[in-house]
């Protein structure tokens, strides 16, 4: 098939072409937005890629403490009146390993944002030179 029949911006360029604005190179326009329109795509596509990585640390936080609630209820089973584990010790360790847990998934969802905001930044710093360009001048 063509690509003028699943590229909106071929279509609303061929539409456009036949308006002549003055000053206005309708193109150039829309080739304009369809760059933002896959920046705009692309951050999503960076972010969405740092739900799953936030998703996958968070799983794996859920197994782990399942691991350990399962090993301390085997161990308090076995011996019930002197346990083999020190409650001060697990507790502890388990507010340790939040912690660093959390701090974990703070710095992904922190790259995830700086990542989708570079794509987006990058976008804005072009369309800014695209626009310089356009405003100037015609050389005659």
């Amino acid at each position: 098939m063509e690509k003028s029949q699943h590229d909106p911006f071929s279509q609303f360029t061929a539409m456009f072409q036949q308006y002549k604005l003055p000053g206005l190179d309708m193109p150039e326009v829309l080739e304009a937005r369809r760059k933002d329109v896959e920046a705009l795509a692309e951050a999503n596509q960076v972010a969405f890629g740092g739900i799953q990585a936030i998703k996958g640390k968070q799983l794996d936080i859920l197994r782990r403490a399942m691991a350990n609630f399962q090993t301390i209820t085997h161990q308090l089973a076995a011996s019930p009146e002197k346990p083999a584990v020190n409650p001060t010790d697990v507790i502890q360790k388990a507010l340790h390993s939040a912690l660093a847990d959390m701090q974990d998934v703070a710095q992904k969802t922190q790259q995830a944002h700086t990542q989708a905001y570079a794509v987006v930044s990058k976008r804005m710093d072009e369309a800014v030179e695209e626009l310089k360009t356009s405003l100037e001048p015609p050389n005659k």
